[in-house]
């Protein structure tokens, strides 16, 4: 029988699983396609998941917000680690080996993220440099494509200079624990900026109180705030501060 995986639990916050060894039901919730939602048990740690593979074509246009679904219920109850969404065992073994041959970076990731969330925030301000981005045309030759790549290359630095300063503001404003930025130019012609922060749980209650702050003080960029999260983004972080500013 082959697993679609959810998410990395705490075995210790499902009661159910104290006396079994194999997959057991976790009531009254459904995952991808209306599947049963198991918790299987490996170790200390709990691999939540629901019978069938990953096949995109099979699973239908809602699964991400399903499988989204499932993780946030699972988070009520304990630390997790999302899996990358469409990650699938083809049976009990396989399985059972990648969690053995993970055991350490898992149980290191639980203890990491124990207590914590993810606050998303999203500011979009007005690019530095307005007007469309000209792409250095390929065929441009000397005078004129020096030209246009100054031009380019002047473009992305005003950009990622001024991202990298409100990264910073955000930073001191919020506090996270820890941050994950990326930076684009929308289709509007502004800047996005996606922030991700890790928090205590205990601070989320500050993290609101201090967004009403920039709300009412950072009148030149449109916020918008949701979570508390699972923390999706620091589950499979190699450094910590990553960072990408433009792309």
């Amino acid at each position: 029988m082959s697993w679609y995986a959810y998410c990395i639990a705490e075995k210790q916050a499902f009661p159910e699983l104290e006396r079994h060894r194999r997959p057991v039901p976790l009531q009254n919730l459904t995952g991808i396609s209306g599947n049963q939602i198991f918790l299987f048990p490996a170790s200390d740690l709990a691999v939540v998941v629901s019978e069938g593979d990953a096949d995109p074509a099979a699973m239908g246009p809602q699964a991400p917000r399903e499988y989204a679904r499932v993780i946030s219920e699972c988070f009520k109850h304990s630390t997790v680690l999302p899996f990358r969404f469409g990650t699938s065992f083809e049976d009990d073994q396989a399985l059972r080996r990648s969690v053995r041959s993970n055991q350490r970076r898992f149980t290191a990731n639980v203890e990491r993220l124990r207590g914590k969330s993810e606050m998303h925030l999203k500011v979009v301000l007005d690019d530095t440099c307005p007007g469309e981005m000209q792409q250095v045309a390929s065929d441009c030759v000397g005078r004129e494509y020096l030209t246009n790549l100054r031009e380019s290359a002047y473009r992305q630095r005003e950009r990622q200079t001024r991202a990298r300063a409100l990264s910073v503001q955000m930073h001191r404003m919020f506090a996270p624990l820890d941050q994950e930025i990326t930076c684009k130019r929308i289709d509007s012609g502004k800047m996005l900026l996606d922030i991700a922060h890790l928090i205590d749980n205990k601070t989320v209650e500050r993290y609101q109180n201090k967004y009403s702050s920039a709300m009412q003080t950072m009148k030149e960029c449109q916020l918008q705030l949701s979570g508390p999260w699972p923390p999706y983004h620091f589950v499979h972080r190699t450094q910590t501060n990553n960072s990408q500013l433009m792309h």
